[in-house]
């Protein structure tokens, strides 16, 4: 079973579960997240760490085994498409991996193009 699948109750729970190094990467995702949409709800949906604005979602994260999957949707990958193409893609998703420092300024660039799409629309 993915450790993402799992069922926690707060980011925090969520966090704690890993070992040092990933909690560290995943303290950076989030501290990222925070910083760019303070206002933002944090919960866990879909058994990972969510941000929602203007009770509209924004942005999701989850680690796995070599990577730190980021979910900006629906928009937030588009609008970032070449930045994004040196990383592997789902739909919905970017993955980040672990063995290599994380885009911490491309990550805040996409929150804020989130959160302005959630004030707008």
């Amino acid at each position: 079973m993915n450790s993402s699948m799992k069922k926690y109750s707060t980011v925090d729970e969520y966090i704690a579960k890993e070992s040092q190094d990933r909690r560290e990467l995943l303290e950076v995702v989030r501290t990222a997240i925070r910083e760019t949409a303070p206002e933002a709800q944090e919960y866990i949906s879909y058994g990972m760490p969510a941000y929602k604005l203007n009770k509209k979602p924004l942005v999701y994260f989850a680690v796995f085994n070599h990577h730190i999957g980021f979910y900006a949707t629906p928009t937030g990958h588009s609008a970032f498409a070449k930045e994004l193409s040196r990383y592997k893609q789902g739909k919905g998703s970017v993955q980040f991996p672990i063995d290599q420092p994380l885009p911490v300024d491309l990550i805040k660039r996409i929150v804020a193009f989130r959160v302005q799409e959630n004030q707008t629309n």
